[in-house]
C-alpha cells in the first residue's frame, strides 16, 4: 500500500510525457511539412540573437510596462520549476524535500525566494488580466481575438493563479504538521490559517495541494500545444532561426533572377541552357498554400504569441485597413494544423479544396501592407509575417495575375517603357524642357 502514490505518480508523469510529446511531434510534422530552407549558417550570430531575444527578452522592453511584468513571470517559471524537479523526485521515489539535506540551511531560503517569486507571479497575473478584462487595450480585442483565443490567453492567467497558490498552501500547511522543519517566509504568513486543522487532516490538505501542483503542472504541460503558452518552447528555435539579414532586403526568386540575367547579357544564348526535365515538378512562384512556405514560415506561425505588438504598430491596420499580421500568423498556424489533420486521416494530403490564400487570408488584406517591416521590428520573439505576405503577393501577382488594376498598370509600364510612368522612353526627359 505505501508505493501506491509512487506508482500512481509515475503513471501520471509517464502518461503526460507521452501525451505531450506525441503532440509536439504531430506539431514537428506539421512545421515540416514546409520548404527547406538552409538557415544552418552564422552560428555564432544566431546563438547570440537567440540570448539576447528568447532568453534576454530585450524585445519585450520596447514597452516597458507589459515587458517588466512578463520579465517576472518569465523568472518565475524558469526558476520555480526547479522545485518542480524535486517534486517529481518525490513523487517517483517517495522521498519529502529530496534537496532540503543537500542544501542544509539554505534550503529555507532558496523556497522562501521561489515563494517571493509566486506572489509577484499571481500580482502580475493580477495585473495582466486587468489589462485584457477590464482597462480593454486594444491589441487585446481586435476580431481575430474574438472566441477562442482571448479565453485562451485568460485560461493561462487562471492556471498559473492555480498552480502559485497550490504551491504556497501546500507549504503552509506544512508549517502546522508535527515534526515540521522548514518555516518559509510567504507560507509562514499562511501557516496560520490551517492551524485548527487535526495532524491527519493536515496531512491529508497538504497532499492535496501537493497532487493539485504537480497534476497542474503536468496538466498545463500538455495545454501548451494547444495554447499560444507554447512560444515559451519554440521562442528559442525560433529567434535561433530568425532572418539575420537587413529587415529591407527580400529574397529573389532563382528561376526569374535567371531569366533576367538572360535578358540582361547581350551574349548569352538562351537555347544553350539545358532542356527542363519534364518530369521535374513545376516550380511555383510564391505560395498558395501553407505547404507552399518554408519550414521557419511555419515555426513562426507556431510561435506567435498573439500579445498584438506587430498589429499595434502596423500603420495599415492603423489606418483602419483589414490587415493585421497577428491574423496572418494565427492563419497560417490554423492551415497547417488543418493540413496535419488532413495527412494524418487520409495518410496523405487530399484536396480539401481551400487554400491559405483565399480561403484564410484575402487579397484586401495581402495589397494592404506597405511592406515597412514595422511588425517584424515590434515582434518579441522574431516572427516576420511580411515575409508570409510577400510570398502570398507572389503567387497572387505571378500565377494569378490578381494584382490591384493600380499595380498591373505600373508592371505594363515597366515593362513597356522601363519606367513606371506611362511615357515612352523617348519622352521621359521631356520635362526638362519645363
Amino acid at each position: 500500500m505505501a508505493f501506491i502514490p509512487q506508482i500512481l505518480f509515475v503513471l501520471a508523469l509517464g502518461a503526460a510525457i507521452w501525451l505531450f510529446s506525441r503532440n509536439v511531434g504531430q506539431i514537428k510534422k506539421n512545421i515540416n511539412l514546409g520548404r527547406d530552407l538552409n538557415r544552418s549558417d552564422r552560428k555564432g550570430e544566431r546563438l547570440s540573437n537567440m540570448l539576447r531575444v528568447a532568453f534576454g527578452q530585450s524585445k519585450m522592453q520596447a514597452k516597458p510596462v507589459a515587458g517588466a511584468l512578463h520579465f517576472i513571470v518569465y523568472a518565475s517559471f524558469l526558476i520555480i520549476n526547479i522545485e518542480v524537479l524535486e517534486i517529481i523526485i518525490d513523487g517517483i521515489f517517495g522521498t519529502h524535500r529530496f534537496f532540503a539535506p543537500l542544501l542544509g540551511g539554505a534550503y529555507d531560503f532558496i523556497i522562501s525566494f521561489f515563494e517571493i517569486l509566486a506572489v509577484a507571479t499571481v500580482l502580475t497575473v493580477v495585473v495582466f488580466w486587468w489589462r485584457r478584462n477590464v482597462k480593454k487595450i486594444d491589441r487585446f480585442h481586435k476580431p481575430e481575438m474574438k472566441g477562442w483565443p482571448f479565453k485562451d490567453a485568460n485560461t493561462i492567467l487562471y492556471i498559473e493563479v492555480a498552480l502559485m497558490f497550490a504551491l504556497l498552501n501546500m507549504n503552509a500547511v506544512e508549517e502546522n504538521m508535527e515534526g515540521a522543519s522548514h518555516s518559509f517566509l510567504i507560507s509562514s504568513l499562511i501557516a496560520p490559517l490551517w492551524s485548527g486543522l487535526s495532524e491527519v487532516n493536515l496531512h491529508m490538505v497538504e497532499r492535496g495541494f501537493w497532487w493539485i501542483h504537480i497534476l497542474g503542472i503536468l496538466a498545463f504541460l500538455n495545454y501548451l500545444p494547444y495554447s499560444k503558452h507554447f512560444h515559451i518552447i519554440l521562442a528559442f528555435p525560433n529567434t535561433y532561426f530568425a532572418n539575420l539579414e537587413a529587415k529591407g532586403r527580400f529574397a529573389n526568386n532563382a528561376a526569374v533572377t535567371k531569366e533576367v540575367a538572360l535578358m540582361m547579357d547581350p551574349n548569352a544564348d538562351p537555347f544553350a541552357a539545358p532542356a527542363p526535365d519534364a518530369d521535374a515538378p513545376v516550380e511555383r512562384f510564391g505560395a498558395k498554400d501553407a505547404m507552399d512556405l518554408s519550414w521557419v514560415n511555419l515555426l513562426n506561425a507556431y510561435t506567435c504569441t498573439e500579445c498584438g505588438r506587430c498589429t499595434s504598430e502596423c500603420p495599415a491596420n492603423l489606418t483602419g485597413k483589414k490587415l493585421s499580421p497577428r491574423k496572418i500568423m494565427m492563419d497560417t498556424r490554423d492551415r497547417i494544423d488543418e493540413i496535419g489533420q488532413n495527412i494524418a486521416k487520409n495518410g496523405e494530403f487530399k484536396d480539401d479544396g481551400k487554400s491559405l490564400l483565399g480561403d484564410y487570408i484575402s487579397a484586401e488584406e495581402l495589397w494592404a501592407c506597405t511592406s515597412c517591416n514595422a511588425c517584424v521590428q515590434a515582434c518579441p520573439v522574431d516572427i516576420d509575417p511580411l515575409n508570409i505576405i510577400m510570398q502570398l503577393r507572389n503567387y497572387a501577382t505571378m500565377e494569378e495575375s490578381s494584382a490591384p488594376a493600380e499595380l498591373n498598370a505600373m508592371m505594363t509600364n515597366v515593362e513597356n517603357n522601363g519606367a513606371p510612368w506611362p511615357f515612352s522612353q523617348m519622352d521621359r526627359a521631356n520635362w526638362i524642357n519645363e
